[in-house]
């Protein structure tokens, strides 16, 4: 089974902290990453360091947790040590984490950093609605609670889709309730029901929660979870950025072609050695796409449900570079590591 979510979220924190696989011999572009979320998205980074995929590729790739992923942490009822998080974010070039957010901030913050979408694991919303066991349909939710990360993630862009969906209105029908994807404002009847991934999906069941609603079955685009290459940096370092794709792509592949390294990573950086549990959470990482090229009509669908004159000074355009994606598929790279 898997256990107290202490234990699964500090197998976490030990994975994001680590410098990853071996280093190969001879020279490697070093490479800060940030690892946004706490999530499953995680995983096929956690194999390309421990299978040596980076260090492959020439990369020696430092990854590390965020103050954001540090508070989810928290949340659930695990401290991260300090010297475990790096606040700055904005000096790694590399960043794991949600477009949509990202253009978000950038259309709202003075002091976003622009980033630019490289791969998409995510392109549509595959959040569930977590409950708690009085709330026995999506109609009990009016007038209750619902729980999301911050404007612009993924949970926040779900919660208004389905609610747009409901015909209700934030504010008047419905009351969303910031920093609430986590188990612990559910559990202390600060909400009453979140948007939760894949990670706390899997644990509902075993923690007698309700998994209310599969938001999968709306295919609501969304630039998800997604390699995000900083503009400026991008620009002078288009070969690592290269090889950091290859490597994400190569990873997946293996995690989909070989489910003992997905057995394998969850056993040693979550503790779960249940096979079924093991087998739960691989049904959502299999999901994962082989050519993950960035999201377009997630982030068309963020530039529209963001509306906003700031939203309408960009285009499309100006947060993708599906150029890598392209030619490691033109080049029958990806398709070779299937057959």
């Amino acid at each position: 089974m898997i256990g107290r979510c202490g234990l699964l979220l500090t197998g976490i924190v030990a994975a994001f902290i680590g410098n990853g696989a071996a280093r190969a011999a001879g020279a490697q572009i070093p490479l800060d990453v940030a690892l946004g979320d706490v999530s499953l998205n995680k995983v096929p980074f956690l194999i390309a360091a421990d299978a040596g995929i980076y260090a492959r590729n020439g990369l020696d790739v430092h990854q590390f947790i965020t103050p954001a992923a540090a508070d989810v942490a928290r949340h659930s009822g695990v401290i991260v040590p300090k010297e475990y998080i790096r606040a700055d974010i904005s000096s790694a070039p590399i960043d794991i984490g949600g477009g949509s957010p990202m253009i978000y901030r950038v259309a709202n913050s003075s002091n976003a950093v622009e980033r630019v979408l490289l791969a998409t694991t995510e392109s549509t919303i595959r959040d569930h609605v977590i409950a708690a066991p009085n709330v026995t349909s999506v109609e009990d939710l009016m007038g209750k609670r619902l729980g999301y990360s911050v404007p612009g993630a993924v949970t926040h862009l779900g919660a208004l889709a389905r609610i747009k969906k409901m015909g209700w209105e934030p504010g008047r029908d419905i009351t969303l309730v910031g920093s609430g994807n986590a188990l612990n404002p559910l559990k202390e009847g600060k909400e009453d029901a979140f948007l939760g991934s894949a990670m706390l999906i899997a644990m509902a069941p075993d923690m007698k929660l309700r998994d209310l609603i599969d938001l999968s079955q709306y295919k609501i685009p969304v630039a998800g979870s997604s390699i995000l290459a900083e503009k400026n940096w991008l620009k002078e370092n288009r070969d690592a950025a290269a090889r950091f794709v290859k490597s994400a792509v190569e990873s997946i592949a293996l995690m989909k072609t070989d489910k003992r390294a997905f057995d394998a990573a969850l056993a040693k950086w979550f503790a779960i050695t249940d096979r079924v549990t093991q087998d739960r959470m691989y049904d959502f990482a299999a999901d994962l796409p082989a050519k993950p090229y960035p999201a377009v009509d997630g982030i068309k669908n963020t530039l529209a449900i963001y509306d906003s004159p700031r939203m309408r000074a960009h285009k499309a355009e100006d947060f993708y570079d599906a150029s890598f994606m392209t030619a490691l598929d033109k080049s029958g790279a990806i398709d070779r590591l299937y057959k």
